[in-house]
């Protein structure tokens, strides 16, 4: 086991990563950013605002003088990001090179299969309304070798899947239904099949209902059962829990701070 010291660095003004919906307030944190996150820091991240942010809040003037030239030159868009991480020091050399055969790895991709990826990654961010923006934009491609019908059977499936977490539940019923229109995949039929039962306006054609064996509605029913028993031990409701054992003070402190951070949560679903 290795120890890595960090900088102090004094903020008064932390950075802002829209993406992420997170603030960083140091250069270790944005190093860790952009190494973790290359999907999301490879287009348009290095700007103007992370300039002023370098400058006057990390003191790293020559940093944001060295990624001011690299603007005015327009070279390789990566090639700032590798910049920051030299820079920053927090990586090893090695490190920063894995960095840069990432990157090289992800310029490789077809621009639908980019996208894909970057959505993919603000839905696991909790990031629910950013990624339905980019799944609706791939929706719009045009078909070709590609973007064929089981992508857009994913892309679907996958746009559902953000609203259900946005608790839209009738988009995602109709996402779920383009995604099985597309490609008749049984765990699709599942989805829609149990958003009917928790909605009673969500009602199956009767094509699709026929394709739904009395098997199938055991299984289903079954594995629906389990996730609530499992949703019953969730991490959230044991911290509420725990706060009704706390002193009236301390409760009403802990109430406050966990219904602020769910605040924040919906916030960045929007």
């Amino acid at each position: 086991m290795s120890l890595l010291l960090c900088r102090q660095e004094h903020v008064k003004r932390p950075y802002f990563m829209e993406a992420m919906g997170v603030h960083l307030y140091s250069s270790q944190e944005l190093s860790y950013v952009i190494y973790n996150h290359p999907l999301l820091v490879l287009e348009g991240f290095v700007d103007e605002r992370l300039l002023t942010f370098l400058r006057e809040e990390l003191n790293q003037g020559f940093l944001a003088l060295k990624l001011e030239r690299w603007m005015k030159n327009g070279d390789n868009p990566d090639e700032a990001l590798l910049i920051i991480l030299q820079e920053c020091d927090y990586y090893s050399m090695s490190e920063v090179g894995r960095f840069r055969q990432m990157t090289a790895s992800l310029r490789k991709k077809h621009p639908a299969d980019f996208k894909r990826m970057k959505a993919d990654e603000l839905f696991s961010l909790r990031q629910y309304g950013r990624a339905v923006e980019l799944y609706q934009e791939l929706l719009a491609y045009p078909p070709g070798e590609y973007v064929d019908d089981l992508f857009f059977a994913k892309i679907w499936n996958n746009l559902g899947s953000c609203y259900g977490r946005m608790f839209q539940t009738e988009k995602a019923f109709e996402a779920f239904e383009n995604s099985y229109r597309k490609m008749e995949q049984d765990e699709v039929l599942e989805r829609l099949y149990h958003l009917s039962r928790i909605d009673e306006r969500l009602v199956l054609s009767d094509e699709l209902a026929g394709e739904i064996t009395e098997q199938k509605k055991k299984t289903w029913n079954q594995r629906m059962e389990k996730a609530r028993e499992k949703a019953r031990g969730a991490e959230q409701m044991k911290e509420l829990e725990a706060l009704f054992h706390q002193d009236p003070v301390k409760r009403l402190e802990g109430e406050a701070e966990l219904v602020y951070r769910w605040k924040q949560e919906y916030r960045n679903m929007a």
